[in-house]
């Protein structure tokens, strides 16, 4: 619990500000590079399996949601280390033996929470069957994610792995691997995909394979910089991998199970958008997937900022600085808003050109798709600024191990007020797939808002731990 007042408590004054800004800055930017790099391996596949044809290009943007909706509820898991690190050196400098049994006891919640994601995404196809997809549409979805999902445990590591770096603050190295990541996973999925150097063209079932591996990679690679160099190998984070550590076990999931229900209840109204957009056929899935990666590529500027206000938040957590806090937290703000508000600007005034990067226009078959993708834009312009509001809210709470409000403001946000107005508008009002997007946009904006009155709560009670 923290405190009211502490003697480690600084008064605010410019230079605090400023240097804030700069250190927040300074380790968003990396973040920020990973995140984009991490979409892009997905923008990848859609690039290449939009080569293929339409239905190919629906069935992977459904199978990658389902994967992602059922996995963010572990990757949530696992990013509470980042907050629990984080307070630990806060609290003291070089708590190497506290840092390593988070660590540990993280990566053994992974280990068990990837068992029921795994059996889930294996009866992927029955479920959308059951929804009333399209039985060959769920057929090919099918062929994809039990290649793909067997890429989950290595992505539970390597997000591990980027919280450890990152509260140390030392996400560099977490660039340098995504870069690789994304080349590598171009010219695998490529191959397997189209089916080069001797290769039988796989398709849809290659590029689950091909992703599958490339995660295995990425994280031994990022594991290998983790062990051999400094400042992380005095760490030891693999040594006696086996010793328990029950009471921090403990801390990992009283934190981070509300965080992965908070991820899971957003990406799952994001991948039931997709399920809908199936209803609507073939060419509004595909508008939505292109739509929903240009969105997300703009959203990773704002996670990353999140990121870093959870460690530097989380330090001044550890160490009882009240006035600490304050700054991360509104220099956090500053910096992923103030982005989002540009951002908006952006799609709404050359969505066409956008668009263009993942279709051709000059195709005839692609102008229904290529119509819709633009309608989706304009709409994601108008919930940019909310977007970016909710999930630095969000992160600023997360470095002060306040996680179960947010989790119910996820609930309320997404599956009352989203999906209940998404729904209406979408399907009794007829605007199809724009309704389903306009509610999505209002239930971002719901969540935004009570993030941002729950810090503000907590500011003005002294940052006192409020119960949920």
């Amino acid at each position: 619990m923290l405190p009211v007042q502490s003697p480690n408590t600084q008064p605010h004054s410019a230079a605090s500000w400023l240097a804030e800004l700069r250190a927040t800055a300074q380790l968003a930017l990396p973040l920020i590079m990973a995140n984009i790099l991490m979409i892009l391996v997905n923008a990848t596949d859609v690039l290449l399996l939009g080569h293929v044809g339409p239905q190919t290009l629906a069935a992977a943007a459904i199978g990658t949601g389902l994967t992602w909706a059922i996995t963010l509820f572990g990757i949530g898991l696992v990013t509470s280390s980042a907050a629990l690190i984080s307070a630990e050196l806060g609290r003291r400098r070089h708590a190497v033996r506290e840092v390593r049994r988070t660590v540990r006891q993280t990566f053994w919640a992974a280990a068990l929470i990837a068992i029921p994601i795994l059996i889930a995404l294996w009866f992927a196809g029955p479920i959308m069957r059951a929804m009333g997809e399209p039985v060959q549409l769920a057929a090919d979805t099918t062929r994809y994610v039990r290649a793909f999902e067997w890429g989950v445990v290595p992505v539970l590591g390597t997000v591990v792995l980027r919280c450890f770096m990152a509260s140390l603050e030392r996400p560099q190295w977490v660039v340098g691997v995504g870069v690789a990541t994304v080349l590598l996973n171009a010219f695998v999925n490529w191959t397997l995909i189209f089916g080069h150097f001797g290769l039988p063209a796989m398709g849809l079932l290659g590029a689950g394979i091909g992703s599958s591996v490339v995660n295995l990679l990425s994280f031994g690679a990022l594991a290998t910089v983790a062990v051999r160099l400094r400042p992380f190998r005095r760490y030891h984070i693999f040594g006696r991998f086996w010793r328990a550590d029950w009471r921090r076990f403990a801390d990992v999931w009283r934190v981070g199970t509300p965080i992965g229900l908070q991820f899971g209840f957003e990406s799952c109204i994001f991948g039931l958008a997709i399920v809908l957009m199936g209803y609507f056929g073939t060419v509004s899935v595909a508008a939505h997937a292109v739509a929903i990666q240009i969105a997300s590529m703009t959203f990773m500027v704002p996670m990353g900022v999140a990121q870093a206000a959870t460690v530097r938040v989380g330090h001044s957590y550890g160490a009882n600085n009240t006035a600490g806090i304050a700054r991360a937290g509104w220099v956090a703000y500053l910096l992923g808003v103030g982005f989002m508000i540009m951002m908006a600007v952006l799609l709404w005034t050359i969505p066409a050109l956008l668009v263009g990067l993942f279709i051709d226009p000059a195709n005839p078959a692609n102008h229904e798709t290529f119509a819709l993708a633009i309608r989706f834009l304009m709409v994601a312009a108008a919930f940019q600024i909310a977007d970016g509001g909710q999930v630095v809210g969000a992160g600023v709470l997360r470095g002060l191990q306040d996680t179960r409000m947010p989790m119910i403001f996820a609930l309320l946000g997404y599956w009352v007020f989203a999906l209940g107005i998404g729904t209406a508008l979408g399907f009794w009002a007829h605007w199809g797939g724009v309704g389903i997007w306009i509610g999505l946009a209002l239930g971002l904006g719901i969540v935004a808002l009570m993030m941002l009155a729950r810090w503000l709560l907590r500011a003005r009670l002294g940052l006192l731990r409020l119960t949920a």
